[in-house]
């Protein structure tokens, strides 16, 4: 079912136009002074004008040199509303330039937003999951999400939140899971991603795939994989119109055919077919992956003994323009070649 898409407008007496900001040096000591004011209106009409300041990099470094970034954590847990929506707008948009994600991260603002994961408004939660989305992408980020105990909680909201705040979620998931994947495994990770495969939204089943490839990558998310029987789920979206679903599912399906439960999953499954479907699509971008999902199921004798008959399909992989391609159909021939 198709969902309203999250309103990020604001009451009408917040009028940007009367937020009185001076141009220079002086604009953003006096506006911190405003974010203390005890006045509300002079607090929001303060964050109004922030927001169209900080998206200049250069006013992000003196707003975390002057100390912003405290005032606005204070007012991360403000009564009001339009205070918290704009308070999270200030920081998602210092997100998107590298000084402000390094000054957010060192200042302590993913714990400051923990709070907010189940704030009543939607813009404050869209916006503290873009905040989350955004820190992920630096190692540092990422660190401080698993160290902020963020994991279980946001593998929770992946069963209620709104699709656009999953799809943000998801992304947050697919950095931090490529550290560490034991908490989202004991919160049932494996089990909620499996739903989104089947998903209507082509970004969240894409997204979905992507973390589980996160997840295949380490042994111990491997095993997980193969246990909640996500291989076959995997394999259907194989055939899925979305060339991006097809790279991501293939791209997790390559990770957890590494180990023999995996294989022989994925044999039970008949995943031979579908993955010489994409290997043949010459346009396919799945390709560089189906390729090596089959070299690995060609290391059993039953897959070798079937791929033997389609060699001619790995032989036509060599003349590919991508040498990663070339490579890895090379490889493929030399497994399926092989003789015990």
């Amino acid at each position: 079912m198709a969902q309203p898409r999250i309103s990020a407008y604001l009451p009408p007496e917040i009028d940007p136009t009367k937020a009185a900001v001076a141009f220079g040096r002086r604009a953003l000591p006096k506006l911190n002074e405003e974010l203390q004011s005890p006045e509300l209106l002079t607090q929001q009409r303060a964050l109004m004008a922030l927001c169209d300041l900080v998206h200049d990099p250069e006013k992000v470094y003196q707003a975390i040199a002057l100390g912003f970034l405290d005032s606005l954590k204070t007012l991360l847990v403000h009564q009001d509303q339009t205070v918290r929506q704009k308070t999270t707008e200030v920081l998602s948009i210092m997100a998107l330039h590298s000084i402000g994600r390094e000054g957010l991260i060192r200042s302590g603002v993913i714990s400051a937003l923990t709070g907010l994961l189940d704030d009543p408004v939607d813009i404050c939660r869209k916006n503290t999951h873009q905040i989350f989305d955004m820190l992920a992408k630096l190692p540092e980020g990422a660190g401080g999400v698993l160290q902020a105990g963020l994991i279980p909680p946001l593998v929770l909201k992946l069963k209620t939140e709104l699709d656009e705040i999953q799809e943000l979620i998801l992304g947050t998931l697919s950095n931090c899971l490529r550290v560490e994947v034991s908490e989202a495994l004991a919160a049932g990770a494996v089990t909620v991603l499996k739903e989104k495969l089947s998903h209507p939204s082509t970004a969240i089943r894409s997204k979905a795939a992507w973390v589980l490839l996160e997840i295949s990558s380490h042994a111990e998310g491997k095993i997980a994989v193969c246990e909640e029987e996500v291989i076959p789920v995997l394999l259907r979206l194989l055939e899925d119109t979305q060339p991006e679903v097809q790279v991501n599912s293939t791209g997790a399906l390559m990770f957890a055919l590494v180990t023999p439960q995996g294989r022989s999953s994925a044999m039970g499954a008949e995943a031979i077919p579908p993955l010489l479907m994409l290997v043949a699509e010459e346009t396919s971008k799945a390709r560089l992956n189906a390729i090596k999902a089959l070299t690995l199921l060609a290391e059993l004798p039953e897959g070798r003994h079937t791929l033997l008959a389609h060699r001619d399909t790995f032989q036509r992989c060599l003349d590919d323009p991508s040498e990663a391609v070339q490579r890895a159909a090379e490889i493929a021939i030399t497994v399926i070649d092989w003789k015990p």
